[in-house]
């Protein structure tokens, strides 16, 4: 049963409990913290929007790049800082550009998915693996805390920004991964100081909306047919 037209019971109650879960998270345990407040609020209403394939999801991953690379910094997640504004800002720019220009339908808001070509995935993997390997040396010069998982973490969300800009279903799932290594990144930050709470439950939530996201997607993709579809030839999905 659909309300209003547009999102499900099921998702308004997965966008309601995550909303409320951060805030109570937020003015409850420990100091509030504004700042962290409003991003994790604009990044779950993101990935909700992000799940329904809407192009409005990359606009709020604008803003919440933003907001995050600040807070990253404060703690000294170099890393992090420089993935969110140098990687996921001008990705989530091209993302919306892509999504924008391919619509499922002309003058609807679902993006059509598409599917990467086979000569593609080694491609990703192997970009994927030179980021990792730049990023390994630039954040230890950088001396940033946690190394390993900093630097796993530009490898997941190198790979889920570039999904997404494929409109690939898979770009959920990499950011599910990085939202496992977020959470072993402001679990500590959290234990040492408890105002930082709301961004482990921010990213526990995401953590479940990445993975509804990766269900919806499968289930746009089978609505749109994409199974009986040959796999586009161009590398931009243009």
């Amino acid at each position: 049963m659909k309300i209003k037209g547009y999102f499900s019971r099921g998702e308004i109650a997965l966008l309601c409990g995550s909303l409320a879960l951060i805030i109570i998270s937020n003015l409850f345990i420990g100091e509030p913290d504004p700042m962290s407040l409003v991003a994790s609020l604009i990044g779950a209403v993101s990935l909700i929007y992000c799940a329904k394939g809407h192009p409005l999801g990359q606009l709020l991953m604008i803003a919440f790049s933003i907001l995050y690379g600040i807070i990253s910094y404060a703690f000294r997640y170099y890393g992090e800082m420089i993935t969110y504004l140098g990687m996921t800002l001008p990705m989530a720019v091209l993302s919306l550009i892509s999504w924008v220009k391919n619509p499922y339908r002309k003058g609807e808001s679902e993006v059509r998915v598409d599917r990467l070509g086979r000569r593609e995935v080694p491609f990703i993997i192997l970009l994927t693996a030179a980021v990792t390997l730049a990023f390994y040396f630039i954040l230890s010069s950088l001396g940033t805390a946690n190394i390993l998982f900093s630097t796993l973490s530009v490898t997941t969300s190198f790979a889920a920004v570039y999904l997404t800009f494929r409109r690939s279903p898979y770009y959920a799932l990499a950011y599910a991964a990085n939202d496992v290594i977020l959470l072993v990144l402001w679990v500590p930050c959290a234990v040492a100081e408890p105002s930082y709470l709301s961004v482990v439950i921010c990213f526990v939530t995401f953590l479940i909306n990445d993975i509804y996201g990766f269900i919806s997607w499968r289930r746009m993709a089978r609505r749109q047919g994409l199974e009986d579809k040959e796999v586009e030839k161009s590398p931009l999905g243009a």
